[in-house]
């Protein structure tokens, strides 16, 4: 299988850096408390560094790669945190030297038979893999019908392949480890109409959409959006499930 990587998100890396919601606290806490040490660890496909900057404050060090440059150029800077370009099979790091690796809603475009053979090389005895992805967002019945309309029927034709394994919650894929047991953890954020609508432009769907129409298929449903939002001048609470699989290295 090709290592080819797969890069949905270079077009739209700055908007993803400003309207992508960001993970909770408690969910990093408990991910350093399953680990070894908190030495080292990888956030593979960081995008921005959302993941690598909440691994921050429990780790000394973070190495945070993704195989975007421009991702990589927009990514928050942090001085625990190492930005470098690299793909997930093939990530060039040392042996047995992380004490955490993590992979942030981008496991679904991976070859997985390689990359789960690079965490095994990577990975201390006992380092833990941890993977996550977060479901469509919720926000209320009126907005939530919208959204799975837009989701489903307008540009559902437009997503990459491998966006199936997260509308099937990770449940599906082969995980090689000894996995364990985790709480459930949310993302919450209030968001304007602004942001939330702007949220969507992030989505790779999206992107594949105007390339291939010369439109943004957002316009087709923002008046919805608008009317159904209420107050625009009002923030709303927008939510995630967040689907956690954890594994220890042998």
């Amino acid at each position: 299988m090709s290592q080819k990587f797969k890069n949905h998100f270079s077009t739209q890396a700055e908007a993803y850096s400003r309207y992508r919601p960001t993970y909770p606290v408690q969910m990093f806490e408990w991910l350093a408390k399953q680990a070894p040490a908190r030495g080292q660890a990888w956030d593979c496909a960081t995008g921005n560094g959302q993941a690598a900057l909440g691994l921050a404050e429990y780790f000394d060090k973070i190495i945070a790669t993704d195989g975007s440059e421009t991702q990589i150029a927009h990514a928050t800077r942090h001085p625990k945190v190492q930005y470098q370009q690299g793909v997930a099979e093939t990530s060039g790091l040392d042996s047995d030297s992380f004490d955490l690796i993590t992979v942030a809603q981008a496991l679904h475009w991976f070859d997985l038979p390689t990359f789960f053979a690079e965490c095994e090389r990577l990975l201390k005895p006992q380092g833990i893999v941890a993977v996550w992805s977060y479901d469509i967002l919720r926000l209320s019945p009126e907005i939530d019908k919208i959204t799975d309309h837009f989701y489903s029927d307008i540009v559902g034709d437009y997503w990459p392949p491998g966006r199936e394994r997260i509308d099937q919650g990770y449940g599906t894929l082969e995980f090689p480890f000894d996995e364990i047991e985790t709480p459930e953890f949310k993302m919450s954020a209030s968001w304007s109409l602004e942001h939330f609508i702007n949220y969507f432009s992030t989505w790779s769907a999206v992107q594949r959409y105007k390339e291939r129409n010369q439109a943004d298929p957002v316009e087709l449903v923002k008046d919805r959006f608008v009317e159904a939002w209420g107050d625009a001048n009002e923030s709303r609470i927008v939510n995630w499930s967040i689907t956690l699989r954890v594994g220890i290295r042998s």
